[in-house]
């Protein structure tokens, strides 16, 4: 799962969400050093990432690329995922998606110090280019993995994989909408247990 689904997952507190949104970049036991909730979201991104990575689903969406983008394939399948999560999601939630997005990032300003350097980094660029909204449209998700091949030093070759989103379109939709059923309930659990 990619940043939009994360935020979703991790229910209406805004620490957790923020938590659950960096915690990409944070290692080991080094999230011990934030506050609870935001320990919390870490801890539930993590479980997200193991719960996912071993789902026989989100492997069935891999396996699709696994040939041309290796081991990038799951990052390519996260990123596709939370396409169908925006491009569908007045079927998750009551609140608009744009209401839902802007309200998250004015909680990244309102809580920016404590966020990692590599968070605080990222944010104006996420913010101006609205990442989290262009997630609705395929030509939103050939610009993020374009984006992402840069960031690989264009190894990964994900500029290309909107190309497999549109010739499988409704096989990875399907498959995220069967998947996506399975991690709500898994994080809704696992939150209630944090």
């Amino acid at each position: 799962m990619n940043f939009l689904a994360h935020i979703y997952l991790s229910g209406d507190n805004d620490l957790i969400k923020i938590g659950n949104f960096m915690a990409d970049g944070i290692r080991g036991k080094q999230f011990e050093h934030f506050p609870e909730d935001v320990q919390k979201g870490i801890i539930l991104h993590r479980s997200i990432d193991t719960y996912t990575d071993s789902h026989t689903v989100f492997r069935q969406s891999t396996k699709r690329l696994h040939d041309k983008y290796h081991h990038y394939s799951g990052v390519i399948v996260d990123i596709v995922y939370d396409h169908f999560l925006a491009k569908n999601w007045t079927k998750y939630s009551d609140e608009k998606l744009e209401t839902f997005i802007n309200r998250f990032y004015r909680s990244l300003h309102e809580n920016y110090a404590i966020l990692t350097e590599k968070t605080q980094g990222l944010m104006p660029y996420m913010i101006q280019r609205n990442w989290l909204l262009s997630y609705q449209t395929v030509e939103g998700i050939h610009q993020i993995l374009t984006q992402m091949d840069r960031r690989s030093k264009n190894e990964s070759k994900m500029q290309y994989a909107s190309a497999e989103l549109k010739e499988f379109y409704t096989e990875f939709e399907q498959e995220f909408t069967l998947f996506f059923e399975d991690i709500k309930e898994h994080s809704k659990q696992k939150l209630l247990l944090l």
